[in-house]
């Protein structure tokens, strides 16, 4: 069954509150790491000079870049990647994420 205007509009509403919280945590995770990383190495720079920083660096673009390839258009949403039939309203109420009906 395809999802009804207003529980289009809920999902939206999850999804948003999600990415607020996740950007939130992250940003906090990131400062933290900043400044303990910085306190236990002396570096008076937070700039990434190391080898495996680099490196690091690049695994998290190509990453995301993985990432955002593989998003899903807004007409797909609701829309199981493997069987190609409607996710259940209840199963992305709770993961608004969800890309398979399992």
């Amino acid at each position: 069954m395809a999802l009804t205007a207003t529980q289009r509009k809920h999902l939206e509403a999850r999804l948003l509150e999600e990415r607020t919280r996740v950007a939130d945590a992250l940003a906090r995770y990131d400062r933290a790491t900043r400044e303990t990383l910085q306190q236990e190495s002396g570096d008076l720079s937070a700039f990434h000079v190391h080898l495996a920083d680099q490196g690091t660096d690049t695994a998290d673009q190509e990453l995301d870049a993985v990432n955002a390839a593989r998003e899903t258009r807004p007409d797909e949403y609701g829309r199981c990647e493997r069987s190609g039939k409607p996710i259940p309203f209840e199963r992305l109420d709770l993961v608004p994420w969800a890309r398979t009906c399992d």
